[in-house]
């Protein structure tokens, strides 16, 4: 017996068809998946509101005004605030790696310049002007 027939004949001994519920829809093998909404679309392909639970009119230009400040004041209240201490490490921190880079990066700039006369000079030795 091959070995698929034997597959087969024990995958036969395992497909239980008459287990399956009252109702449920068994589609052909090979159907494609529903398309997935897109977003911003609801139900029947409709634009949907991106707003959830909004079904009303909106507030007023004041109303909603007055509400944002008055969340940003809320959290404001939550935010976590660093300590003198820990602003005063991360700023040194920071000029240090200023002065780093910008030492590095004017050594870097001098020894292209450098570079460049050199080479400069020594194609003025051979007689090759640029």
């Amino acid at each position: 017996m091959s070995k698929s027939r034997k597959t087969d004949s024990v995958m036969s001994d395992r497909d239980d068809d008459d287990v399956l519920p009252e109702g449920s829809v068994t589609e052909p093998v090979g159907t494609p998946a529903p398309r997935a909404a897109r977003f911003g679309e609801g139900p029947e392909g409709k634009a949907a509101r991106r707003e959830r639970g909004v079904h009303e009119s909106r507030a007023g230009f004041f109303t909603r005004t007055s509400q944002f400040f008055h969340d940003v004041r809320m959290e404001m209240r939550r935010v976590s605030w660093p300590s003198l201490n820990e602003v005063k490490n991360t700023t040194i921190i920071t000029i240090v790696a200023v002065i780093f880079f910008a030492i590095y990066l004017f050594a870097v700039d001098w020894g292209i310049v450098l570079l460049g006369r050199l080479f400069a000079w020594l194609f003025g030795l051979i007689g090759i002007e640029g």
